[in-house]
């Protein structure tokens, strides 16, 4: 893991594309500003997890030929 020491309004390039900004430290909390193109996703780490553990679950699940037909004829109405 790299660690870097920045100040407020300081920032950390990521690539060519990817920006992070120090917009605030108060007490322990530090609020980071994202600079990125539009079509990069970013998640939270707990939220990209919990999506990445559902994803996971749903693509365990067996769907019945039969389960898809029915649910083809459903949207095509």
């Amino acid at each position: 893991m790299l660690v870097l020491s920045r100040k407020l309004g300081e920032s950390i390039m990521i690539g060519d594309q990817v920006e992070l900004v120090v917009v605030s430290v108060e007490k322990d909390v530090v609020r980071v500003g994202i600079k990125a193109p539009k079509h990069m996703q970013i998640y939270r780490k707990e939220l990209y997890d919990l999506l990445k553990q559902s994803n996971e679950e749903a693509s365990k699940s067996a769907v019945k030929p039969d389960q898809l037909k029915a649910l083809i004829k459903k949207k095509e109405k």
